[in-house]
């Protein structure tokens, strides 16, 4: 036997899962409350000691973790045209697994100084211009930033003409600047690889440390990667095979977690009718986006504001009242769980409906007709996602309902709703072993036994 311990630091709760690279085998799996205001190592105790009492007491060779607790990495994106460099810093930014809590765009002013300074962002991302484009907004706003009273480290990914002389300003102030290749080198091309690499450095390098997480050193080898960052890696795996062994093909994955709701895609997006248009930046083949209003616990209040309460009422049958009580009560105790068939649960299953049909319209791209001389004109914005075959279902609220399938149905497509381009005909699957983020951890050094035990472990739903 060659045992791994794989570990899972979450907003909520602390996942660990173990498996025998020998066999490509699941071991066991348990969880406990992720302890993040107190000491991060008293989570991670109470869940290897209930996974020592369902395997037994283990020696393992390797021990690997990622993380999200916290929040993970709050990170702001500075660019210069909204639909064009400050979209591709979001992109870059969300594909490493940073949650982008604003973008900025055109030359900031001190009032949008301050907001940055009010956010306290892990990680500035700053980008703007295309190579040999302008250079005079990048520039400014790396002054602005340099004013920042409150200190973050820098990720310059925009004009390489520009990229010296705005690092000699940040660092002159006393602010850590990343070079990186410009996100945008040309208008209308995405490079993010660059800077996606460089914020999962800085994520090892310093928000671990600013996190707590140093308690935890003598215990695993190392955080690897912010657990978003592991679940797309486990997602791309998946989806596009390994070696020999065949991956399942284009697919989409739907995370509801305490703090946000991830969505995945692993698709090509490309328009699936004769006769329509892309509009905007290609998407990319991986794209993850990240609602931090739709989270089930710590963001419970934001994810009622944004859908609505007269929906979770219907949904629920509680009276407002009932459901404001629960809320509070989730507010003060996060950890707390349903028991089914309770008020509690009632909402949670309600909760993680509008979480996930929310999440997923903002993913999905859209159909508009625009109007020419020669007549109309059909144009797609974002990714065609009506032919995926798979979707997967992930994190504590779809696993440990009674009926998953009932909430994962929320991404299918809609006809009363033709032109978001939602998953027509989707196989429901379920991560139920919640193992994606461990076989994300996996992947980095044995990618052909995460994908085996990937396929073996999820549960078809139909």
């Amino acid at each position: 036997m060659k045992p791994i311990l794989l570990i899972d630091f979450g907003s909520t709760y602390t996942k660990i899962t173990a498996v025998d690279i020998e066999t490509s085998d699941i071991l066991g799996t348990s969880k406990s409350f992720t302890t993040i205001n107190t000491d991060i190592a008293e989570g991670l105790s109470n869940a290897l000691k209930i996974l020592e009492l369902k395997i037994g007491k283990i020696d393992y060779i390797e021990k690997f973790a990622c993380s999200s607790a916290a929040g993970g990495l709050k990170m702001v994106a500075v660019g210069l045209v909204p639909d064009l460099t400050a979209e591709a810093a979001k992109r870059a930014a969300l594909s490493a697994g940073a949650k982008v809590i604003k973008v900025f765009s055109y030359e900031l002013n001190k009032l949008e100084l301050q907001e940055i300074e009010e956010i306290k962002p892990d990680i500035v991302l700053l980008t703007g211009g295309t190579d040999g484009g302008n250079t005079n907004t990048i520039i400014h706003n790396a002054k602005m930033i340099s004013q920042a009273k409150y200190n973050f480290p820098v990720i310059v990914a925009g004009n390489k003409t520009a990229a010296n002389e705005v690092e000699t300003i940040l660092e002159a102030n006393g602010k850590e600047a990343t070079i990186v290749e410009n996100v945008m080198p040309k208008l209308n091309f995405l490079n993010i690889e660059s800077a996606r690499n460089a914020i999962r450095e800085l994520f090892l390098k310093r928000i671990i440390e600013a996190k707590g997480f140093t308690k935890i050193k003598t215990v695993v080898e190392g955080i690897l990667m912010p657990t978003p960052s592991a679940v797309l890696s486990a997602a791309t795996l998946l989806a596009n095979g390994f070696e020999t062994e065949e991956g399942l093909g284009e697919l989409i994955i739907i995370d509801i977690g305490g703090a946000t709701t991830d969505v995945h895609s692993l698709a090509e997006g490309e328009p699936s009718r004769t006769g329509v248009c892309l509009k905007g930046l290609k998407e990319p083949f991986d794209k993850r986006t990240v609602e931090g209003d739709l989270g089930l616990r710590y963001s419970a209040r934001a994810l009622i504001d944004s859908i609505g309460i007269e929906d979770i009422v219907k949904l629920t049958c509680l009276s407002i009242e009932k459901i404001e009580e629960l809320v509070k009560e989730l507010e003060k105790y996060p950890e707390k769980f349903s028991i089914p068939g309770d008020s509690l649960s009632k909402l949670e299953t309600a909760l993680s409906k509008l979480a996930v049909k929310e999440a997923i319209n903002r993913h999905v791209g859209r159909l508009e007709t625009q109007y020419t001389p020669f007549g109309a004109a059909y144009v797609q914005e974002g990714k065609d996602l009506t032919n995926i075959e798979y979707v997967i279902g992930t994190g504590g609220p779809i696993i440990n309902s009674l009926d998953p399938l009932n909430i994962l149905k929320e991404v299918a497509f809609e006809k009363d709703m033709p032109t978001i381009l939602k998953p027509i005909e989707p196989k429901f699957l379920l991560d139920d072993k919640y193992i994606l983020a461990a076989m994300g951890l996996l992947a980095e050094k044995y990618p052909l036994i995460a994908l085996k035990i990937m396929k073996k472990e999820i549960t078809n739903l139909l």
